[in-house]
């Protein structure tokens, strides 16, 4: 590995949960222990008994887990529900990273590359959050 490799990002599992992201993670806190962190919704949405969870994140010295209660449009159906969350030390290193995974598409990606978190989905219908 090349010193400019190193330490480019990070890779981590990031699920979405069907408005149970905060009972979900408290839990894997005590399978893995680690720190909890969650970004709560201001209100209340319909179909979500609590403020659903924007982002949470559980980082223990075993594994890291990131997740939400905000579903995509089609819903949460097998298949959709987990994406593999990849946070880049910057935007550069995320801007070429875009470029490799959108490679091969029949549509690329045409998002905002200046949000803090993005989402592609790759050639064989593997979805990826960026973040920076």
């Amino acid at each position: 590995m090349t010193a400019a490799n190193r330490n480019s990002f990070v890779s981590a599992v990031f699920l979405t949960f069907s408005g149970n992201c905060r009972e979900a993670l408290t839990f894997y806190q005590t399978c893995f222990g680690g720190t909890l962190r969650l970004e709560i919704f201001e209100k209340q949405l319909q179909g979500c008994a609590e403020k659903p969870v924007i982002s949470g994140s559980l980082v223990s010295n075993t594994v890291v887990i990131h997740g939400s209660d905000l579903v995509h449009n089609e819903g949460r159906i097998l298949g959709n529900h987990i994406s593999i969350f990849i946070q880049c030390s910057n935007m550069e290193t995320r801007k070429a990273l875009t470029e490799k995974l959108d490679a091969h598409k029949k549509v690329p990606f045409t998002g905002n590359l200046d949000e803090k978190i993005i989402e592609i989905t790759d050639a064989f219908d593997v979805r990826w959050m960026l973040y920076v």
